[in-house]
């Protein structure tokens, strides 16, 4: 008897040490609770007004701290990925064979791996690409050339319109533009709905019968990026004297059609030094290849996979790290995919590798075919006999230039990317057999000589550039102009009030 009440007893304390002890975690968690949707209430409330076209996005951090905090990690150059990532890349360096494709062109000055979103302004600043300018009126670029750099651009437009805005040389906008790539550039002020703040992107969907403001909210999420992450051309036939930021998208927006487009408007970025050939620069079509992709038939957004979503305390919100997918798996591809992170990152790789494979021959073939344009120039060709030489030389480089240039298309679309390349080595090497039966009309019959560019400097050096010059001109410019942009900018923000809620 004595046995079962202490058998009694013992149960008796287990079932309510169990109790305490279940009633202790229901209390951490009702806690936990309270306390999470506390701070997502104190997350979300306005500390200040923010005006409609307020380019500072630390104004905008004030009220939105997680997304802000979170955006200046775009700041991180650690990250490489096999061919890419944050960290700043010499590409000419790395590749001196682009030197000879861009002869002529501001790529073949200066070339670098793009880092994050929060450096835009001062990478421009930096690049060869915009000169070193003496004053408003000099230097090689237009003002156009600002238009994807910062929310400083929308405010602007905004204040002396859109064509005046284009109007110019690059450096007389220089004061003006000084705030990153931020809030503005993709958020209403007023809502925070995503909205599009490019007109370039607004009137390629007018002039093709179509209202981009019915689009929903996720293909919002990628259109917000199309503003930027696009093909497009300086039209000067449009409004006079004016390099109009233009998308070629009339005939569509396939490689061929919008090469279609350019072809029926006599359109090219530059003549090239060497081979003469009426050239095309693809900007960054990463818009017009993820269309053809796999992800965007499923309905997938630019932002799913490189701004996923991220919950901090209550708060979920959208990770403005903006990022290679291949830095952060687990909330990007694993949100779908159940592979193991490394077994994605062999995923990725393997489809670049065979991509860039091939995309490596077309580039040598046509780096080949300038050279050999060069000697058939200097043998007395005439523009008859190097018309259709050079129309291959233009259509294949574009396809070259299509497929190097949309950011990550060897993943986005690696079968898309993989079928111009085809048809890009195809046109090369026509363009090569005809300038063989030119160069034997010319009485030359024995193989052409190539110069030595195993080096950036070596390819610079054979196509005419002065690169000490070059240089020179962009510190004078960093030591004189630069600075004088800065106080200008110093001076300007000095004079806006923030007013708090």
């Amino acid at each position: 008897m004595e046995e079962v009440k202490s058998k009694n007893a013992l149960r008796n304390w287990l079932i309510f040490g169990v109790t305490v002890v279940a009633v202790f975690l229901l209390g951490m968690l009702a806690s936990s609770v309270t306390q999470r949707r506390a701070e997502a209430q104190f997350t979300y409330k306005p500390t200040v007004e923010i005006t409609q076209w307020e380019p500072r996005n630390e104004v905008w951090g004030k009220n939105f701290p997680l997304e802000f905090s979170s955006y200046y990690e775009t700041a991180d150059t650690t990250f490489s990925s096999k061919y890419n990532g944050g960290a700043t890349i010499d590409m000419l360096e790395v590749d001196p064979r682009l030197v000879v494709l861009w002869a002529g062109y501001g790529f073949a000055k200066d070339y670098n791996q793009g880092r994050g979103h929060v450096h835009a302004v001062e990478d421009i600043w930096n690049t060869l690409r915009t000169g070193g300018p003496t004053g408003p009126d000099d230097g090689p670029m237009p003002a156009t050339c600002w238009t994807c750099k910062g929310p400083d651009v929308p405010r602007l437009m905004n204040e002396i319109g859109v064509a005046e805005f284009y109007k110019g040389k690059w450096a007389a906008k220089g004061g003006e533009i000084h705030n990153p790539i931020g809030c503005l550039d993709c958020h209403d002020a007023e809502s925070m709905e995503l909205r599009i703040s490019r007109p370039a992107l607004i009137e390629a969907f007018e002039r093709n019968g179509k209202d981009i403001k019915e689009a929903t909210h996720q293909e919002m999420r990628s259109l917000v990026c199309a503003q930027c992450h696009v093909e497009y051309y300086f039209d000067k036939k449009k409004i006079e004297g004016v390099p109009y930021l233009t998308l070629p998208w009339d005939k569509g927006q396939s490689a061929e059609q919008m090469e279609a487009y350019y072809d029926s408007i006599d359109f090219k970025d530059w003549t090239h030094t060497l081979s003469k050939a009426p050239m095309l620069k693809a900007q960054h079509p990463g818009y017009e290849v993820y269309l053809t992709g796999i992800h965007a038939e499923r309905g997938v957004s630019c932002a799913d996979c490189h701004m996923p979503y991220k919950t901090v305390g209550g708060q979920k919100f959208t990770d403005h790290k903006i990022q290679s997918p291949l830095n952060n798996v687990q909330n990007s591809c694993q949100v779908c995919h159940r592979e193991d992170s490394e077994e994605l990152k062999k995923n990725v790789y393997d489809r670049q590798d065979k991509i860039i494979e091939n995309r490596d021959k077309l580039e040598m073939l046509i780096v080949r075919a300038h050279v050999e344009a060069k000697l058939a120039w200097e043998l007395g060709a005439t523009e008859v006999q190097m018309a259709d030489i050079l129309q291959d030389i233009r259509h294949s480089q574009w396809r070259w230039d299509y497929a190097a240039a949309s950011h990550g298309g060897s993943f986005h679309s690696p079968v898309e990317i993989g079928r111009v390349i085809s048809t890009g080595l195809v046109i090369a090497q026509e363009g090569r057999l005809k300038l063989a039966r030119l160069l034997a009309e010319l009485g030359h019959n024995k193989p052409v000589e190539y110069p030595d560019i195993a080096t950036k400097a070596k390819a610079q050096k054979f196509i005419g550039l002065d690169m000490d010059k070059l240089n020179s001109d962009k510190q004078t410019f960093k030591k004189t102009l630069l600075p004088k942009w800065i106080k200008m900018k110093e001076a300007r923000e000095a004079t806006w009030t923030i007013k708090y809620n």
